[in-house]
């Protein structure tokens, strides 16, 4: 069983950056490929970005594509997420979540963390 622990969030202005956390405790952590999802109010859940176990490939949701970087630390147990030139429509709950398979849908992850609140405003 694989806990996740989101951090990071907060209040930035547009054109702001903010850098998310998320830590794994209770598995394997470099076996797993991570992901971030996030959902704002009213909206389905949507694929943000996911990165292999060794931490050497990545894949970005078109929408975040040369803003966000996605990285991890195997030695930390540590899932990153740098996001740079936030804008309003990027205001979410930020979720990661733990997987077996290289994917960009929800239900192909096992484990999930319990959010983190990230509010750009204008």
């Amino acid at each position: 069983q694989v806990q996740l622990r989101e951090s990071g969030g907060g209040l930035v202005r547009a054109g702001g950056s903010l850098r998310l956390s998320c830590t794994a405790s209770g598995g394997t952590f470099r076996n797993y490929y991570m992901a971030w999802f996030r959902q704002a109010p009213g909206k389905e859940r949507e694929f943000v970005a996911t990165i292999n176990g060794n931490g050497d490939s990545t894949y970005y949701a078109d929408s975040v594509k040369g803003r966000f970087t996605i990285s991890r630390d195997n030695a930390k147990n540590t899932v990153y997420l740098q996001m740079n030139t936030l804008k309003p429509e990027d205001t979410a709950v930020y979720y990661c979540a733990a997987g077996p398979i290289w994917s960009s849908v929800g239900s192909r992850y096992n484990y999930w963390g319990q959010g983190t609140q990230v509010t750009v405003s204008s």
